[in-house]
């Protein structure tokens, strides 16, 4: 009987979720094999996902925890201090190695990371890592062009085929045995500091009654509100960084450059930079573009925590300055295609102005003539069309290529 085949080989309702169930304590929980895991459909696992279902819901809890403003500013603060975690050390560290550490500072550096919520470094490493190596395909978990918006922004994070690390992928750290067990036990760390908060907004309440904090106002505002705020103003780099911005490099995915992204995630939204170069400790290649991660792994290096910030390489800045002149080009000549009358007016008003110097020179004939001065500026338009007409004045021909 094939049906009776396919139901007694399906693992059954009870099975999976006490599987979910574990893997919320060990993540590297998979009684089926992880292979045969991540060789499911997309689908949603309710079970598993729980924990972070609960992480939006506690948000709501400022209706009875209401706010101080040191609660507030706590989160704000948090936000960005385990931004910098998640775009410094989950990113530009386990997923790229832009730079170097030593097995202690890597091993304080995955603390730190971990108290983002968004699981363990080697997993962040690992999906980051098989992104970059199917940007924008099918293959890709996350791509807005491929599953859609939701699904690039919150749905991939639910799917059960997403759960397993591939330790396979990030070999270089799965040496380490450290950041093994921090990223199988996930949920340890961000306990911990869920019960620091509130023992530190207990405290406050108790010896500094003047600043109107409580332990449960520190847990919602520091952990709930913070947490969840960080990990949608990640995961817009999944979803947004493909669809809004400039694209400066002609990349083989549509990843963008993103100013209002950049300020959201600390220097991240210069998305098509990176993947142009990975290998930059900076995403904001040029000095106006700001990364703010870039100046605090900067700021880092001279404790000596880390060290061997890797720069942009020459050749890269120089193709990125190529590309926007020649974009700079294209805007005017498109510029001046849909305003017709802006390119005739600039032809216009020299001649007018040469016309009413006439005039007044005719006015004024009985004045001694001076020395001839210099003539009248033309337009630059006008002027390069000028020259463009003399043949010994016209460019060669590869000079369309040149910055």
């Amino acid at each position: 009987m094939p049906a009776a085949h396919s139901a007694s080989s399906s693992p059954s309702i009870f099975s999976r979720l006490s599987t979910a169930v574990v893997q919320w304590i060990d993540s590297d929980h998979c009684p089926d094999g992880a292979e045969k895991m991540r060789a499911e459909p997309d689908r949603v696992d309710w079970v598993r996902v729980m924990p972070f279902v609960i992480l939006h819901l506690g948000c709501f809890g400022i209706i009875w925890v209401g706010a101080s403003s040191f609660a507030v500013w706590a989160a704000v603060f948090l936000y960005f201090i385990r931004m910098f975690a998640v775009t410094g050390i989950y990113h530009r560290y386990f997923s790229h190695k832009t730079y170097s550490t030593s097995r202690f500072g890597q091993f304080f550096l995955a603390l730190w990371g971990a108290t983002t919520v968004q699981r363990g470094g080697l997993w962040w490493a690992y999906h980051h890592r098989h992104h970059h190596q199917h940007s924008d395909d099918p293959e890709d978990a996350h791509s807005p062009h491929v599953h859609g918006f939701i699904w690039s922004h919150i749905g991939w994070i639910t799917s059960r085929r997403n759960f397993p690390t591939d330790y396979t992928k990030v070999k270089d750290l799965a040496k380490f045995p450290e950041l093994v067990w921090l990223n199988r036990f996930d949920l340890v760390v961000p306990i911990l500091f869920a019960s620091s908060l509130l023992g530190l907004g207990m405290l406050l309440e108790r010896f500094v009654p003047g600043l109107g904090t409580t332990g449960p106002q520190m847990l919602v505002w520091g952990f709930f509100v913070s947490t969840t705020a960080l990990f949608h103003g990640t995961a817009c780099i999944n979803s947004m960084a493909h669809l809004m911005g400039k694209r400066r490099f002609k990349t083989d995915d549509d990843s963008r450059n993103s100013f209002i992204l950049a300020i959201i995630t600390l220097g991240e939204g210069w998305h098509n930079n990176h993947h142009r170069y990975q290998s930059s400790t900076r995403n904001g290649f040029y000095w106006w573009e700001i990364d703010p991660t870039y100046y605090g792994l900067k700021l880092l290096s001279w404790t000596g925590l880390i060290w061997g910030l890797k720069p942009v390489p020459k050749s890269i800045l120089e193709e990125g300055a190529h590309a926007d002149h020649h974009r700079s080009v294209e805007a005017a000549q498109l510029a001046a295609t849909a305003h017709p009358e802006f390119s005739s007016l600039k032809k216009v008003l020299p001649a007018a102005a040469a016309l009413a110097v006439a005039t007044a020179a005719a006015a004024q004939a009985n004045v001694p003539e001076k020395a001839e001065g210099p003539a009248i500026h033309k337009d630059v338009t006008e002027l390069a069309h000028e020259l463009g007409d003399s043949p010994a004045a016209k460019p060669p021909a590869d000079a369309s290529d040149r910055p």
